[in-house]
């Protein structure tokens, strides 16, 4: 069964992705309370960055950063999914309400509303420790503009002041600059959660919530100090405002506000994230409905209690347009794939880890059903040499099995994504060390999908690995890949027949059939 994809969704996100920014929030974020973060390798060896740029239908910078966290983490327990589907719900039954506040919450989708999260990640800056000379040099500037009306001779005085008020004004900023794009962000954020915490499906859900939305709510107004001035237009504009300048200058308006504002927050770290955390959520289910609805078909997986247990039906890459979904049942064995170059065993893995991830994440599955045990998801797919750090490419597989392998142990159901181990050595050693290293990792309660062009590897691991195979069809002029996935070892080879097709010299190809019938007869 072929699936196929709408060819240019409306909705998805065209043009740059600026991941530097994007992944901000899970790098700061502590990854203690997740049953697992995704780690650098499984993430390029699943192209889990394309696929985020596929799956990303968020409205919001706070809310692609927030997703970007979600594909990266497999929560500890159900609450997280429970969560987002209950918010889900609210949308499918009210398509008004998720065009309102999908208008609302692309007020944030400015690059500025990358930094909100600094606010309760970051480091403050600090108080300069002479902080106690801008409170009295400010309070002395408004007790003279208050007596120049009684005494105009104090004036002098002012006039005196005002260069070394300027002075600290413009010292300060460079600190204002930097809560110039976060905090007046924050405003936005607050205002949005406001709005969405008035409609009555959100309010009973989040009463601890609307304390945090009241309490930044509060500093609303000596935040407005934050926000981008617009600019007057015409030359009166400049004049009022130089005066406005002038005027916080001369009372320092801007440090004293700027380093009370800073100390309050630096104490509203996690109502700040709360706040962050469920207007993202919320633009997160409008980015998963959205992408469900584009899709040809999917599902919800089924999460079970049962150990080394996968059931897929009619599962398919979500990147390939027009992709070939293929079945999978395992239950207590592993999988070994045989097939030659380009049959697809190395994207059926990929198919398989990237659901088993997006299921256990956001909660959907490319396929008709998928049902597995929680599991994390390791990878050895995309191993190269590392020229700069002088590592060899047998070298690099092995630090990175050797991860794996202690992965095993750590008392967690696992999912391993290999692909032909150790190719880069000889074919005694190979069969040997890749048969010792997948009954290694799958002795306990883990799953391996392991790929190979050894087929002796099949006989030493029937026991404990279900063997399948992909094959290509040679017609008299052609290849063909039909991508179906088949049980069973693998039995035919055609290598050698490619090479005809391509037009090799003919005594290259007799060579090879020679070589090949003597090694059987041997």
């Amino acid at each position: 069964m072929k699936t196929t994809k709408p060819e240019n969704p409306q909705h998805i996100k065209t043009g740059f992705f600026n991941f530097s920014q994007i992944e901000k929030y899970f790098l700061n974020e502590k990854q203690k309370s997740v049953f697992q973060a995704i780690s650098d390798r499984t993430f390029q060896d699943l192209d889990l960055e394309d696929i985020f740029k596929f799956i990303d239908r968020t409205v919001s910078s706070v809310g692609q950063q927030y997703l970007y966290y979600f594909m990266r983490t497999i929560p500890d327990g159900d609450t997280r999914r429970q969560r987002l589907e209950r918010v889900i719900s609210i949308f499918k039954k009210d398509p008004d309400l998720k065009t309102a506040l999908t208008a609302e919450i692309s007020k944030l989708n400015k690059t500025d509303a990358y930094y909100i999260s600094g606010l309760f990640h970051g480091k403050y800056t600090e108080r300069p420790s002479w902080y106690w000379l801008i409170q009295t040099l400010s309070a002395i500037s408004a007790m003279a503009v208050i007596l120049s009306f009684f005494f105009p001779q104090i004036l002098i005085f002012l006039i005196i002041l005002l260069p070394v008020n300027l002075g600290i004004h413009y010292w300060n900023k460079n600190n204002l600059h930097q809560y110039g794009s976060s905090i007046p962000q924050l405003l936005i954020l607050t205002q949005t959660a406001q709005k969405i915490l008035k409609i009555g499906e959100f309010a009973p859900q989040n009463v601890g919530l609307q304390k945090s939305v009241d309490l930044m709510d509060q500093l609303g107004l000596p935040m407005s100090i934050f926000k981008i001035e617009a600019k007057l237009q015409g030359e009166i504009g400049q004049f009022v405002d130089y005066v406005f300048e002038l005027i916080k200058a001369l009372f320092l308006i801007e440090p004293v506000l700027l380093f009370t504002i800073l100390k309050i927050l630096d104490s509203k770290r996690q109502h700040i994230q709360n706040i962050f955390q469920f207007v993202a959520e919320t633009d997160i289910a409008l980015s998963i409905l959205a992408l469900r609805e584009s899709a040809p078909y999917c599902c919800k997986p089924t999460i079970t209690a049962q150990k080394k247990h996968l059931h897929i039906e009619q599962v398919y890459h979500p990147l390939i347009f027009n992709g070939v979904a293929n079945d999978i049942t395992l239950d207590g064995k592993s999988v070994l794939l045989t097939g030659s170059n380009m049959s697809g065993k190395t994207t059926f893995i990929r198919t398989v880890g990237i659901n088993a991830l997006l299921g256990q994440t956001i909660n959907t599955c490319f396929a008709k059903e998928f049902a597995m045990s929680a599991m994390k998801i390791h990878s050895s797919i995309r191993i190269s040499d590392d020229l700069l750090g002088d590592k060899s490419y047998y070298f690099e597989e092995v630090l990175t099995l050797k991860n794996l392998l202690e992965e095993s142990q750590s008392g967690h159901s696992n999912l391993f994504l290999l692909d032909e181990l150790f190719k880069g050595t000889n074919s005694i050693e190979r069969i040997a060390i890749g048969k010792s290293v997948l009954s290694y990792l799958t002795r306990g309660n883990d799953l391996a999908l392991a790929s190979t062009h050894d087929r002796e590897l099949s006989d030493y691991l029937a026991d404990t690995f279900d063997l399948y195979h992909f094959t290509e069809v040679i017609d008299e002029e052609s290849v063909v890949f039909d991508y179906k996935l088949k049980p069973g070892k693998l039995r035919t080879t055609n290598a050698i027949r490619i090479l005809e097709l391509n037009d090799y010299p003919k005594e290259v190809v007799a060579e090879a059939v020679r070589l090949v019938d003597g090694m059987k007869r041997g």
